[in-house]
């Protein structure tokens, strides 16, 4: 009686029914209720012959083996896919920005429903691939027939202080082809607009992207939307409190020896990769080490030296955020800065600009103009600005070798991916089989 129950095509398309309609409702658009109608079809009336490319009624009630595996990958595609989108992704670390709590190798999943998922901004796009299509450079995966709007689901909670979050990057708007992973606007700053336009052969086609197919970062959320952030000498204050430093944060090391190199195998057993090894000569390097690293290289009887490398407090560098001279800081001293929250206003001078022209001009898609010392947004004399989303500071462990807000500014909320939440493999690229896995950071959660 029960199996009957479970196998009744009514029982089926009550389960099947039920799971859509609270996915439905879940999305907040009841358009897609009429995906009931053709549930019941499948289940019930099975008056369309939905799985065209199978046999209705095949002979001998079996479909052919290469019509079996097409039902399968179909089923594959769409199930993964929609996984993927609502609830969790697979993200891998490519480069060291998170070292030493997230390492080079590590292989992630990404849980979309911590913050809640966002809809995609260009929904049509090829399965499993972000923005270029395998095997190319420049070919998009994607097409902007249908475009919309930022929308987020409800989740579990809202970004936290010293999350590991993914997320969009804030200046992948537009895009050098040929360098996909550096920031244009960067290259801008460094080559000027003029070379990159007029040098396709090396900087590729410049190209904008949508918010959603712009490359993914991983990095700790050190300030929340209202948050004062501000770094001395290395140290970072949120709201005036030093914030407390995380066993895998590390820091730019000088390194000197008595004359004699050291032992390679010593560093394997630091856990510096190859490519953190900057070798001046026999008895001068540079590497990115933590506090415990740094103690235990110490006491090695031919090192003379370890001091971490830091810029004074004055020293203006032009590609730290927000590239102004009225700003003179550094990845080392930064700050104060406000981080904008939704509904907030803040007052605006021709001196703060530089600060906040970027969120009011591309990321919420306002007409900024300056006119002699009058800013105009759309049209209008404005001295004041309130903030249409949440912002957020995002800051790599790794701090002398992460690209991070420090370099490029607020985060904006609709950028915002999901938390990176589990290590479920973990390889060493220095290493060879069977020694390249990292066993012990194997089903690993984040902290």
């Amino acid at each position: 009686m029960t199996s009957g129950i479970l196998t009744s095509k009514w029982f089926k398309f009550f389960v099947v029914g039920t799971l859509y309609t609270l996915w439905v409702i879940w999305l907040g658009n009841y358009f897609w209720l009429i995906g009931l109608a053709i549930i019941f079809d499948i289940y019930v009336t099975q008056r369309v012959h939905w799985a065209f490319w199978k046999k209705k009624d095949p002979p001998g009630g079996k479909q052919t083996k290469v019509v079996e595996w097409i039902d399968a990958i179909i089923f594959a595609v769409i199930a993964a896919t929609f996984i993927r989108m609502f609830f969790i992704e697979a993200y891998t670390i490519p480069t060291s920005s998170m070292e030493k709590s997230l390492l080079v190798g590590d292989y992630l999943f990404v849980s979309k429903v911590a913050y809640g998922p966002k809809t995609p901004n260009t929904p049509l796009s090829f399965p499993f691939v972000h923005n270029t299509m395998p095997l190319s450079r420049t070919t998009k995966s994607y097409v902007e027939w249908i475009k919309r709007p930022y929308k987020r689901l409800a989740g579990f909670g809202d970004v936290q202080n010293n999350d590991v979050v993914v997320f969009h990057f804030p200046e992948g708007d537009t895009v050098a082809l040929y360098m996909q992973n550096q920031s244009y606007y960067q290259l801008v700053r460094t080559y000027s607009r003029e070379r990159i336009m007029t040098d396709p052969r090396n900087f590729g086609e410049v190209v904008a992207r949508p918010v959603d197919k712009r490359e993914n970062y991983i990095k700790r959320c050190i300030a929340i939307p209202g948050d004062v952030i501000e770094i001395n000498r290395g140290q970072v204050s949120v709201n005036g409190q030093p914030m407390k430093d995380f066993d895998g944060i590390q820091f730019n090391y000088l390194v000197r020896t008595n004359g004699t190199g050291i032992n390679p195998k010593a560093l394997d057993r630091l856990n510096i990769a190859l490519d953190d090894r900057t070798v001046f000569s026999s008895e001068q390097y540079m590497f990115p080490l933590t506090d415990n690293m740094a103690d235990e290289l110490r006491t090695f009887s031919n090192v003379t030296l370890v001091e971490k490398i830091m810029e004074e407090p004055g020293e203006w560098d032009p590609m730290v955020f927000p590239h102004s001279r009225n700003y003179p800081w550094n990845v080392d001293n930064f700050g104060p800065l406000t981080i904008p929250a939704k509904g907030e206003t803040v007052q605006l001078t021709m001196e703060n600009l530089p600060i906040y022209e970027r969120i009011i001009q591309v990321f919420e898609n306002n007409k900024l103009e300056v006119i002699g010392n009058t800013i105009m947004i759309n049209d209008t004399a404005a001295t004041s600005y309130t903030f249409k989303m949440d912002y957020f500071w995002m800051m790599g462990d790794n701090r002398h070798n992460s690209a991070d807000s420090r370099m490029w500014g607020f985060v904006p909320e609709d950028h915002v991916v999901g938390k990176a939440s589990f290590i479920w493999l973990s390889i060493n690229k220095d290493r060879s089989l069977p020694q390249n896995i990292r066993l012990r950071r194997m089903f690993q959660f984040i902290k």
